[in-house]
C-alpha cells in the first residue's frame, strides 16, 4: 500500500465531516449518542488540528456548543463532573443535579474540559472543588478508576490516564492517590511490554498509550520506567506497525486508523518517533479515507469522528516529509493531553484555580 509521494489530505472534507457531526449525528453515528459529549470533543479537537474551527464555524455556532457542554457540569453526592449528555435526564430533574441513573462520567469529564479549552473558554463556571470530590469517589481500593463513583463500573487504564490528566490540568492532585494508582498501572503491565486493560488482560494499544502517558504525568519518582522496560514497550510498539503501514493494537490484529495515534504517541512520549515509516503511514491514512471526507478505521469502512480525529493526531506527530503535499501539514499535537499545542497550553493555564 505504500506509494509516493502521497497523495493529498482531504482537509475540507474531513472539516466538514467534522462541522456536520458537530451539528447533528448522522444514521451512521446514532448508535453514540448516549457519548454525545465525546464525540463533541473529536469533532471541535478534529477541527482544531486542521485550524478550521474559526473558518467553518461562526461565533453564534462555538457560543452555543460552549453553553452546551457547561449544561453537561452535573452536581450532587459524588462532587461534580460532566455527563455524556442530556438524553437520560429524567424531565422532573434539574439539568444541574444528578440521580443513580445519569451519573456523570470520567472519560466525558476529560473531553469536555479539553473541548472547552478549544472552544477558549475562561472556566468561570467550573466547580474546581467538586472535581476534586468526583475524582475520588471514581478511585477504587486496588488504584484504579471507574467509569462513574457507584461500584461494579468499568475501571481501567482509560480511567486513570483521565483521571491523571484531568489533575494535570487543575495543577491539583489531592483528589487522588497518585502511588495506589500508579501501583494499578505497573500491575496492567504484561511480559511483552505493553498494557492491557486491567491486570492479566492482553496488551492492548490504547492501554499502552494511557499507561505511559499516565506514568509521564505522575507527580511520581515511582512512576519512571526502567531503561529495560521502556526497551521491552518500544519493542512491542514498533511491532504493532504492519506491511499495510497502519498500527495494530493488538499482536496479529488488523491496522486501525486510531492505534496510528495510540501506538505512535506511545513510541513518541517514549522518544522513538524515528521509528516509525512515516511514509507508510501516511499511506495507510490515505486508504482510510473517505473522498468526501472523514476517516475510517480501515480501507472501505464507514468514516466517523473518532478514527478521523485519531488519524489527524497520528499525521501531527508523523507527517509523511519534505516531499509530500502540503495538506499534510497540520497544527503542532501535545500527545501527552491529546490536543494542539495551543489547546493544551490554554487548559494549563485557565483551569487551574485562580490565586
Amino acid at each position: 500500500m505504500s506509494e509516493s509521494p502521497t497523495p493529498r489530505l482531504v482537509r475540507v472534507g474531513h472539516a466538514q465531516h467534522c462541522k456536520v457531526c458537530l451539528l447533528g449525528l448522522p444514521a451512521s453515528q446514532i448508535e453514540v449518542d448516549s457519548s454525545t459529549l465525546a464525540l463533541s470533543f473529536y469533532c471541535l479537537a478534529g477541527l482544531d488540528l486542521l485550524d478550521a474551527l474559526q473558518t467553518k464555524t461562526n461565533e453564534s455556532d462555538r457560543q452555543h456548543w460552549t453553553e452546551w457542554i457547561w449544561e453537561q457540569q452535573t452536581h450532587g453526592q459524588y462532587g461534580t463532573a460532566f455527563k455524556p449528555s442530556s438524553y437520560m435526564t429524567p424531565a422532573s430533574t434539574s439539568h444541574d443535579a444528578y440521580s443513580e441513573f445519569d451519573l456523570p462520567q470520567m472519560i466525558m469529564t476529560y473531553t469536555a474540559l479539553l473541548s472547552l479549552s478549544i472552544l477558549r473558554d475562561d472556566f468561570s463556571k467550573l466547580d474546581r472543588p467538586g472535581l476534586l470530590r468526583y475524582l475520588q469517589a471514581c478511585q477504587r481500593k486496588d488504584g484504579s478508576f471507574s467509569t462513574d463513583p457507584r461500584e461494579g463500573g468499568e475501571s481501567d487504564l482509560r480511567m486513570v490516564y483521565c483521571a491523571f490528566a484531568i489533575s494535570n490540568m487543575l495543577n491539583d492532585w489531592s483528589g487522588i492517590d497518585v502511588e495506589r494508582a500508579v501501583e494499578f498501572i505497573k500491575d496492567c503491565r504484561t511480559y511483552e511490554g505493553g498494557y492491557g486493560q486491567s491486570p492479566s488482560n492482553e496488551a492492548h494499544g490504547g492501554p499502552t498509550f494511557c499507561a505511559i502517558a499516565s506514568l509521564r504525568l505522575a507527580p511520581s519518582s515511582s512512576a519512571k520506567l526502567t531503561t529495560e522496560e521502556q526497551r521491552q514497550s518500544i519493542r512491542w510498539l514498533v511491532q504493532n506497525q504492519d506491511h499495510a503501514g497502519g498500527f495494530h493494537g493488538r499482536t496479529e490484529k488488523e491496522s486501525d486508523a486510531c492505534y496510528c495515534f495510540w501506538c505512535g504517541a506511545a513510541l513518541h512520549l517514549l522518544g522513538q518517533q524515528s521509528l516509525v515509516d512515516t511514509t507508510a503511514l501516511s499511506s495507510f491514512v490515505n486508504h482510510c479515507q473517505f473522498k468526501f471526507g472523514g476517516v475510517a478505521k480501515a480501507p472501505g469502512e464507514t468514516p466517523d469522528p473518532f478514527h478521523t480525529y485519531m488519524s489527524m493526531a497520528a499525521m501531527s506527530l508523523y507527517p509523511p516529509g519534505p516531499e509530500s503535499d502540503k495538506s499534510w501539514q497540520l497544527k503542532t499535537l501535545d500527545p501527552l493531553l491529546n490536543a494542539t499545542q495551543e489547546t493544551a497550553d490554554w487548559a494549563v493555564q485557565n483551569i487551574p484555580a485562580r490565586k
